[in-house]
């Protein structure tokens, strides 16, 4: 298994960790690298995360990290990372459109 971001995922990502940066930046950097080592434990176990309760979707599911949504696919193969939004708002679901 590997682990492939799609581009939404990168720039969500990185735009809540210069959020963080802007007061402390080693704070930025860290919960970026949290993030990173976080997701990376999908790849020896991919059903960690739960079902996506907005999406009746089996193919889907959700990875909590301090207090946002990590949504991915799991595929024969690899781990798609479609997107990440905030804990409280509901997910789009063109956001996962793949």
């Amino acid at each position: 298994m590997r682990i492939v971001w799609a581009p939404l995922a990168i720039e969500r990502a990185v735009e809540q960790a210069r959020y963080i940066a802007e007061d402390k930046p080693e704070a930025g950097r860290r919960w970026l690298g949290d993030l990173f080592t976080s997701v990376a434990k999908l790849v020896k176990f991919p059903r960690l995360g739960r079902p996506v309760p907005e999406l009746a979707r089996a193919d889907l599911r959700e990875l909590d990290f301090r207090g946002y949504r990590v949504i991915y696919g799991i595929e024969k193969r690899q781990i798609s990372i479609l997107t990440m939004r905030h804990g409280r708002r509901v997910l789009d679901p063109s956001e996962v459109e793949r």
